[in-house]
């Protein structure tokens, strides 16, 4: 299982691959595949947030006709974190017609 772990910060968990920017994350997965899970952090410094990730994400499912892989946010941040989780659940649940 490929799990991948977004955050500028923090230390990377055990099991997880570790990338710290938006630019990071797109080149993570173009170049080394779509992960089974994406554990989210919302602020990334200065760069792209969290949210551009996750809009890039959905970009990419519907370019690339996938499913959302597992994920959760892990942000400290509430406001990203509930904005995140609200973009892709929306997301989800409309490639799932509900």
């Amino acid at each position: 299982m490929q799990k991948l772990y977004l955050d500028d910060l923090r230390p990377i968990p055990q099991g997880f691959v570790g990338v710290r920017s938006y630019t990071e994350f797109v080149v993570y997965i173009e170049t080394k595949g779509f992960p089974d899970f994406i554990s989210f952090d919302h602020d990334l410094g200065l760069e792209e947030s969290g949210y551009d990730c996750a809009k890039w994400l959905v970009d990419y499912c519907l370019d690339h006709n996938l499913q959302l892989p597992e994920f959760e946010v892990h942000s400290q941040n509430p406001v990203g974190k509930e904005n995140i989780l609200a973009l892709l659940n929306n997301f989800r649940n409309r490639n799932l017609g509900l």
